[in-house]
């Protein structure tokens, strides 16, 4: 668990590291194209005044690309990346704490269980499966459960049980995945819909609008997708650990559960033995 909540605080604060280096560097005033006055003519004819030289009038200076100037300026799309940047955030603390050896292999239990069936209680054995709901208690309650049909029912039921386990696990981290391929497909978006917006304005202005002003329109929109990698990297890298995790989870439960069923194993094959030479 500290190793996931380190991989989850790490994560933030690249982001933010990674949004804050990038908004330090980029300045719209960088943007901004130096306007040449119109100079006094060299010669001016003789009776005439000089005219006063022509400045053109100051603009008024744009905010620089701070760090909440960029959230504002991502929009809708931008603001729904930061809502499941929340959500992707929320399920790895949720998944750090519930993927653990100890929810699925609570200490201590799969001796107590082997205890039970090796002094001949299978019915103690079955009761304290059923109330545990824990991964190989729920393996071990599927298979003991078909005692009575003999050891092929019990050793598929458990194969049933342990893929069904696994199914749920694997479901659940899932939506890990979805966020982070989502998440650059509304920045991709995101970025579309503002280079849009951008060449609309120089379509209207009829060609003349400035360069500087169609690298801050380009420059606005590309945002959503620096947005998006910024969620989806994190979410992805977090989605193959947490499989890699189930996967060894799943591997162990399987060898202790059978493990713990060797007893039903021994018994009820040598019940079927007797019963054939009887």
């Amino acid at each position: 668990m500290t190793r996931c909540l380190f991989f989850v605080l790490f994560c933030c604060v690249t982001s933010v590291s990674v949004i804050y280096a990038q908004t330090e560097v980029l300045n719209l005033d960088g943007l901004e194209e130096a306007v040449p006055a119109l100079v006094r003519p060299e010669s001016v004819p003789v009776g005439e005044q000089p005219k006063a030289d022509i400045v053109s009038a100051p603009e008024k200076p744009r905010p620089k690309a701070t760090f909440w100037f960029l959230i504002q300026k991502s929009g809708v799309i931008g603001y729904t990346i930061i809502l499941l940047s929340l959500v992707a955030v929320a399920l790895i603390i949720e998944y750090a704490l519930s993927i653990r050896r100890a929810m699925l292999l609570p200490p201590g239990f799969a001796d107590e269980v082997l205890k039970l069936l090796l002094q001949g209680q299978p019915r103690a054995a079955l009761q304290k499966c059923q109330n545990d709901p824990s991964a190989l208690a729920q393996i071990l309650y599927a298979g003991m459960s078909q005692y009575e049909f003999g050891w092929d029912a019990v050793e598929k039921s458990a194969e049933a049980a342990t893929a069904e386990q696994a199914s749920r696990l694997y479901r659940k981290v899932e939506y890990l995945n979805m966020i982070g391929n989502v998440a650059p497909m509304l920045g991709l978006l995101g970025t579309v819909v503002g280079m849009v917006i951008a060449f609309q304005g120089m379509a209207e202005s009829a060609g003349y609008g400035r360069a500087a002003e169609l690298a801050e329109g380009i420059y606005l929109a590309l945002i959503t997708t620096v947005q998006g990698l910024l969620v989806a990297i994190p979410c992805l890298a977090a989605h193959s650990l947490f499989a890699g995790k189930i996967a060894s989870l799943i591997s162990e439960t399987t060898f202790i559960a059978e493990q713990v069923l060797q007893p039903v194993k021994k018994n009820l094959l040598k019940n079927e033995t007797v019963r054939r030479n009887g």
